[in-house]
């Protein structure tokens, strides 16, 4: 069964160790321009950041709380951006990731823009730039192994597992508690994820989108990307076709000329 990971935000202590796990694991270098932990607006998801822990002040009954929100790809059940890619670049495995292959990317960008958590960054500045994000650390997790940011975890904000039977011990968690929302992210939103969410405070509150909807966005691309191969074709006879038009033109052209000489 796929695996996926319950994250607690009520536990998290916004000590950074798991983004700094997931640099070590994945070779990225530590940037001063590009933090991975502070306020939303200094601490952002990029190519070089594939994790980032955002702070948040809160304003509750009893006063103002900080809440921290270890922020990732989410790795769809049914992912938009694989749908997306007619190339094949990001495919879903069995065990829960969404992994991109930079060998088959096109650089067409199609997945940045289909994702409806905004998390596929671009290299920008290289000179052949890929495409970039969290992998959930794949090659441990086929193997069994949790992902490098979840097994470093000081605070036990991370349970790892398979998803279905996280999703329920998430469930029981927050039915067993009145002060969490009556609701896991990432059980419905967009089709489900592997990363599943419970908290204190409104989710909207700590950055996450709310607006998506359950319906898998894969439905609405598979519609779309299914005409690819036919306009790419189709594409490619129009140009020819005013290839050798243009051609032609000027070849005649240049006979017309050569005669009035």
């Amino acid at each position: 069964m796929a695996k996926g990971v319950l994250v607690d935000l009520t536990k998290c202590i916004g000590c950074g160790s798991c983004t700094v796990a997931c640099k070590l694991w994945n070779d990225m270098k530590f940037q001063d321009n590009e933090p991975t932990m502070g306020p939303v607006e200094i601490a952002k998801l990029s190519a070089n950041n594939w994790t980032v822990v955002q702070y948040y002040e809160i304003a509750k009954d009893d006063g103002k709380v900080w809440r921290f929100a270890k922020k990732q790809c989410l790795h769809c059940q049914d992912p938009a951006c694989a749908s997306a890619c007619f190339a094949k670049a990001l495919q879903k495995t069995e065990a829960g990731p969404v992994i991109y292959y930079p060998h088959l990317c096109v650089g067409c960008r199609y997945c940045m823009i289909a994702c409806p958590f905004n998390i596929p960054k671009y290299e920008w500045d290289k000179t052949f730039p890929l495409v970039s994000k969290c992998q959930m650390c794949s090659t441990k997790v086929e193997k069994g192994e949790a992902p490098a940011c979840v097994s470093v975890c000081p605070a036990g904000v991370f349970q790892y597992g398979e998803r279905e039977e996280l999703l329920k011990n998430a469930k029981s968690i927050i039915a067993q508690n009145s002060s969490y929302v009556q609701e896991v992210y990432g059980e419905k939103q967009a089709g489900g994820t592997s990363w599943l969410y419970i908290s204190d405070v409104p989710f909207e509150q700590l950055g996450f989108r709310t607006d998506i909807g359950t319906i898998p966005l894969s439905t609405y691309s598979h519609n779309f990307l299914k005409y690819t191969p036919v306009v790419a074709v189709s594409w490619g006879i129009i140009l020819t076709g005013l290839y050798h038009y243009t051609k032609r033109r000027n070849t005649i052209a240049k006979e017309d000329k050569n005669v009035k000489l």
